[in-house]
This record gives C-alpha cells, sequence and structure tokens, in this order.
C-alpha cells in the first residue's frame, strides 16, 4: 500500500508538471514566456559626456530625463520630415528653374478643359473596334506615305550639287 501511494503521488506530480506549463500566467511566473523588444519603441540615446568641471555638476535626481536627450516625438518628427535646421527655399534652384522652362511648365494653354472635351466627343464618334482603332486599321486616309529610294537619293544628289539644302523640293513617293 504505502508503494501504491508513492506511485500515485509521483504519477500525479508528474502529470502537474506537464500540466502547469500550459496555463498563461504559470509560464509568466516561471519566466518561461518570451518578451520581444518592440522594433517601434527603440530610441536612439544621447551619448554620454563627461562635463570638464565635475564640481559643478547638479546632484542627480532619480527618473529625470537627461538633458541632453530629445524627446521620442521629436526624434519622430525628424525621422519623418527631416532636419527642421535646414530650411526649404521655396523659390527653385537655377537648375530646377531650367528644367521647367525646358519642359514648358509655364506655357499653358488657357482653354485645356475644352481641348480635352473636343477630343473626347470626335474619340467616340469613331465606332470602329479598339483593335482597329489602336492598329489605325479601316481609315480611309493614308497612314504614311513611302518614299522611293532611288529618286530620293538622285534629288538629295542635286541639291548638293547646286548648293541648295536637301530639304529642298518635293520627295518623292511611291504610289499604291
Amino acid at each position: 500500500m504505502k508503494y501504491h501511494k508513492k506511485t500515485l503521488l509521483l504519477l500525479s506530480a508528474t502529470s502537474m508538471l506537464f500540466l502547469l506549463p500550459s496555463c498563461d500566467r504559470v509560464k509568466e511566473e516561471m519566466g518561461l514566456n518570451r518578451h520581444t523588444p518592440d522594433e517601434f519603441m527603440v530610441m536612439k540615446r544621447a551619448p554620454l559626456e563627461i562635463p570638464e568641471n565635475m564640481t559643478a555638476l547638479p546632484p542627480p535626481q532619480p527618473g529625470m530625463a537627461r538633458p541632453q536627450e530629445t524627446l521620442a516625438v521629436t526624434q519622430a518628427k525628424q525621422a519623418v520630415m527631416g532636419d527642421e535646421s535646414v530650411t526649404h527655399s521655396l523659390t527653385p534652384s537655377d537648375a530646377e528653374s531650367s528644367l521647367l522652362n525646358k519642359a514648358g511648365a509655364g506655357q499653358s494653354q488657357a482653354d485645356i478643359r475644352a481641348v480635352v472635351n473636343k477630343e473626347a466627343t470626335e474619340g467616340s464618334n469613331d465606332k470602329r473596334p479598339v483593335i482597329k482603332k489602336l492598329l489605325d486599321i479601316g481609315n480611309d486616309e493614308p497612314i504614311a506615305t513611302v518614299v522611293d529610294p532611288a529618286k530620293e537619293a538622285e534629288r538629295i544628289q542635286t541639291n548638293k550639287k547646286s548648293g541648295q539644302p536637301i530639304t529642298a523640293g518635293e520627295t518623292p513617293t511611291i504610289q499604291d
């Protein structure tokens, strides 16, 4: 009987050891939970500085923030908006102005809304399927003209000999 009680006690203790870690509270009490750091709560700490005059130090006050440390809100603003000490000018630099001028940013059309509406209504009158519109199939107008290479070379040579620019005169084409 004594042997039976010891076995029963050992069996119940063993089962308790297997059941207890499943409880969150027991895991936390035993220190089995993992606490990973929150990557959004990581802040830069100000470096430690040794003052020149050690006698002029104020007495430490527990719980007070370091005087050289910036607040988390200020660090977040600097990370998102950039350094506040850098002032950004609202006037464009010479390079930006040159780029804007070459792109034609100052030359906007006053009646652009009317032009867009007109193009939209003209495009809606075209009843061809989309693929024919993209490939420009089914139009009565020719897409392009084909240049006659032999006659064009002859025209260019004649213009060079006579001292005229090579663009002078009609470009000969091949008719279908």
